[in-house]
């Protein structure tokens, strides 16, 4: 059952991580650095750019030589931490395993980009106005959909252990 149940993670991690690498090979072989091409005006533009620092571009500006070993230890320890996560989390919580999943393979897809260039390669630009959303890319947004999944999940299992 267990090899079953961590063929399952890595499979689903792979996915999410070979899926992030083929887009922003797609990315990088189309578009020059800082290159926008506007798919829905006025909401969101492809936007090739780099990202050094970490989520929403924080510590973009502090030497990556400090940064850079920061970044891809915390990121080989919360890999470590969403495995056994994962291999903890009884198999009747189907939303947490394929949240944690999903988290994980955004966490690699992210991990390979520092591991190659030292930066991850950002590219889905949301804006509405003058409101601006960091630059993202598929990795993040597995991430981002990974843990909606597993607080739902708690927020459902919560609500029905409340309610009766």
């Amino acid at each position: 059952m267990r090899h079953a149940s961590l063929t399952r993670l890595l499979s689903i991690a792979a996915l999410v991580a070979g899926i992030d690498q083929v887009v922003k090979a797609a990315v990088t072989s189309r578009l020059d650095l800082f290159q926008v091409i506007v798919i829905v005006p006025g909401l969101v533009n492809l936007t090739y750019i780099r990202n050094a620092g970490a989520a929403f571009g924080m510590l973009s500006g502090v030497n990556p030589s400090v940064t850079y070993p920061i970044f891809v230890g915390a990121t080989a320890l919360a890999i470590a931490a969403l495995g056994y996560l994962y291999m903890t989390t009884p198999p009747w919580r189907t939303w947490t395993r394929w949240g944690t999943a999903c988290v994980l393979g955004g966490a690699v897809g992210n991990l390979i980009d520092r591991l190659r260039f030292r930066e991850v390669i950002d590219f889905i630009d949301l804006y509405w106005g003058p409101y601006h959303w960091p630059a993202f890319n598929v990795a993040d947004s597995a991430i981002t959909i990974g843990v909606a999944l597993i607080v739902l999940e708690t927020l459902v299992r919560r609500e029905r252990v409340a309610g009766g």
